[in-house]
């Protein structure tokens, strides 16, 4: 039973110097039209989520909250109308500082939304400005203020750290006036160089200065600990949580679970088969124009992909992999599959285990992706 759906927007007001996600300049784009092919894909599953209404809906971009309150309003019917959603669903928006307006709050409380999920990344100006952000520490504020007046209370904000010219003391700073808003949920990122954008070209003309792997390190543990230290409980690698707000959407992605993706560029994963949409709007509109889905390619994974796919995507989580469920899904106990490497990285001190799970340890937290390859089969 799929219980998820994700939305992709790809317009931006701007475009931030180190993002890749499918996002386009929102100036001279055919809006409207997107949003009526939009609720055309959705349409295409309206009866198989009539049967099972969904339990958590996502919004993300680009910005959604690019668009007007009146083309917010138009999505939102439209979801209402084409995708059946249960009773009690977690209904999340990507929001920017600065973007919504009580016009647009009003929109999206009036139609379910109950979590907005805020790009904030830093709460120092002059690092907002090198990393292309057009919001300002007091958009922050004032759009906080703005949601609390209208009792949108549920938000999470991303932060980012190991960005250009940043020390500890700045992501301190920016960590103080974070949780100082007393959030539910944060969400903590280190930069990774993207390919096609503009950060990661700088960096291969020897222009971007970033904090060494040691002070990168240095930052996620002080989040780590600040977070902790102020009862958000560190439950995925990056997020960071009061017990019960954790993101029951990310929670489907990394329970390695099935969730459909529509929209330019979305990624979505049905019947053991993951696939994504076409990017370049156009593209993503015609087969749309002619009653056909607009899915680009398709990959039908394996077992063995699934299993590690499992492991991959489980061990993000600090409750890591269940061995029960591990067995529920594939009939092959844990062990079998990966015995041996569960023991090596268990002698490293980088997983621990017991009769129910295997997690990362701190250490296997901070080495992750180093952790992750080991579980490849055919390495």
């Amino acid at each position: 039973m799929i219980k998820s759906a994700y939305l992709h927007i790809p317009f931006c007001e701007h475009i931030c110097y180190y993002c890749d996600f499918n996002k386009v300049f929102i100036e001279g784009q055919p809006v409207d039209e997107y949003i009526d092919m939009l609720i055309r894909e959705m349409s295409f599953l309206k009866e198989e989520v009539s049967a099972h209404p969904l339990s958590t809906m996502y919004i993300g971009g680009g910005t959604p909250t690019s668009l007007s309150a009146k083309q917010l309003e138009k999505l939102m019917i439209g979801i209402h109308e084409q995708l059946p959603l249960a009773s009690g669903v977690e209904f999340t928006v990507e929001a920017n500082p600065g973007d919504l307006t009580a016009d647009k709050i009003a929109v999206l409380k009036n139609y379910g939304v109950n979590r907005l999920s805020m790009g904030v990344q830093s709460f120092d100006d002059r690092l907002l400005k090198k990393i292309g952000r057009k919001h300002t520490a007091s958009d922050v504020f004032d759009t906080m203020r703005l949601l609390e007046k209208s009792g949108l209370n549920n938000v999470s904000i991303d932060l980012i750290y190991a960005l250009p010219g940043q020390s500890l003391e700045s992501f301190q700073d920016s960590l103080d006036k974070a949780l100082s808003l007393d959030l539910p949920h944060y969400s903590l990122y280190s930069l990774i160089l993207e390919n096609q954008t503009v950060f990661y070209n700088l960096a291969r003309q020897g222009r971007l200065h970033l904090p060494d792997e040691d002070e990168e390190g240095d930052m996620f543990d002080l989040a780590a600990s600040f977070m902790e230290a102020h009862g958000r409980k560190q439950y995925e690698v990056s997020n960071f949580a009061i017990p019960g707000k954790e993101s029951q959407h990310n929670l489907v992605y990394w329970n390695n679970e099935e969730y459909y993706g529509l929209g330019a560029g979305a990624s979505g994963y049905l019947d053991g088969v993951r696939y994504r949409n076409f990017g370049p709007i156009q593209q993503y509109m015609q087969p749309l124009k002619e009653q056909k889905r607009p899915i680009r390619d398709e990959e039908i994974l394996t077992e063995q992909a699934r299993m590690e796919e499992e492991l991959f995507l489980g061990l993000r989580k600090r409750e890591g992999v269940s061995y029960a469920l591990f067995f529920e899904k594939f009939n092959q106990s844990l062990d079998e599959v990966f015995g041996n490497v569960i023991e090596e990285l268990v002698a490293e001190k980088l997983l621990v285990k017991n009769t129910q799970h295997i997690a990362l340890t701190r250490r296997g937290l901070a080495l992750g992706n180093n952790v992750f390859q080991r579980f490849l089969l055919d390495k």
